[in-house]
């Protein structure tokens, strides 16, 4: 089964994608950087406007009805999304501080303030006959929090570390960029929600190819400020050390406390998987309305290039043993399964474990 997933993975184009950005970019960093001649930093705006203008046409409002009923599951997703993450984030910096080089560090305060996913957290639930329609509610609601709170997030504890993000220049650049490019999406789905959902593949391949641009031009402009001056093959395996630390920490906090709230096990799935998942679709072009110019925004971004691979590695694993446990449940009539994935599920979600294509499913976001 191991090698299965590995073989998946080395087939992901988008993984071999930005491994080429970074060597591109370490190679070639004057021709992506900001004002040079690809005009990379004009591009990834262009882009992350569409991203979000297809993001909002394609969520339908009546999936998040359908799973608004559980309050005790959402409550705890999106706790553990803006509340939990974040006060590991304290932990992790107390523990790891003079270790960890500050911008990198900064990175992990990025991952921990980000939102969760929509299409991975809803394609692993699925895989695992959890609560589909509470997965829909609870990734879509935690992609529109994320908006308004990750920057708050950041700016309150960049402020407790003496630094300066000027929040209102964040919110304003994530106004234009990112919430109203979603709000006309949402106005424009009656005619281009269809055109959407015919078009899904190619419609993730474009988010996948402007993230690409953003994250060449993101580390075009910091290997022009010295980012491999400054910091060697550590700083890889710091940053690889600590997605994993802050993986597995969720995944295990997040189980323990659906099954101390006597969460059935379809919403166990579900919670397990949406408070864990942190986007990189969106959070790499957050990156670039929240840090602007930094020179280290190249590293600002690394732990959650890694964190997206660990989590739909991890997890793909975890979801297909969660879809052998619901099995048995089923074949015994344990549980009253009252959130299973067969009530509703997305347009293209995957509905059964090893569905085919379904890491490729959950890889875009």
């Amino acid at each position: 089964m191991f090698g299965e997933y590995v073989r998946r993975m080395a087939r992901d184009w988008f993984l071999a994608g930005m491994l080429g950005a970074v060597v591109l970019a370490t190679l070639l960093p004057d021709l992506g950087a900001s004002g040079g001649a690809l005009h990379a930093d004009m591009l990834g705006n262009a882009g992350i406007f569409l991203i979000f203008l297809f993001h909002g046409a394609g969520i339908s409002p009546e999936s998040m009805r359908h799973g608004m009923s559980r309050w005790k599951l959402h409550t705890m997703v999106q706790l553990t999304t803006f509340v939990v993450f974040p006060l590991l984030w304290f932990g992790f910096r107390f523990a790891f501080d003079e270790l960890v080089p500050a911008d990198l560090m900064l990175g992990f305060l990025y991952l921990c303030a980000l939102p969760s996913t929509i299409s991975s957290s809803v394609a692993m639930t699925a895989i695992a006959h959890g609560n589909v329609p509470g997965a829909i509610f609870n990734a879509t609601l935690s992609s529109l929090l994320g908006i308004f709170l990750t920057p708050v997030i950041i700016a309150l504890a960049v402020g407790s570390q003496g630094g300066a993000l000027s929040l209102t220049d964040a919110m304003i650049n994530i106004a234009g960029l990112l919430f109203l490019p979603f709000v006309l999406g949402q106005l424009a789905r009656p005619w281009l929600g269809g055109f959407i959902a015919r078009h899904k593949k190619k419609v993730n391949a474009f988010d996948k190819a402007a993230i690409l641009i953003l994250v060449y031009n993101s580390f075009c402009d910091s290997v022009r400020g010295g980012l491999w001056r400054d910091h060697g093959m550590d700083l890889l395996a710091l940053t690889i050390g600590g997605a994993a630390l802050f993986l597995l920490v969720v995944l295990a906090l997040n189980t323990v406390v659906a099954r101390a709230l006597g969460f059935d096990k379809a919403d166990e799935i579900a919670a397990v998987f949406c408070g864990s998942k942190k986007t990189l679709a969106s959070g790499v072009p957050m990156a670039r309305l929240l840090f602007g110019a930094h020179p280290a925004l190249g590293v600002i971004v690394l732990p959650i290039m890694f964190y997206h691979q660990l989590q739909l590695f991890v997890c793909s694993i975890l979801a297909e043993r969660y879809a052998r446990t619901m099995r048995e449940l089923e074949r015994d009539g344990r549980d009253a399964l009252p959130g299973h994935a067969g009530a509703v599920a997305e347009p293209g979600a995957p509905d059964a474990p090893g569905a085919p294509g379904a890491m490729e499913a959950a890889s875009r976001s």
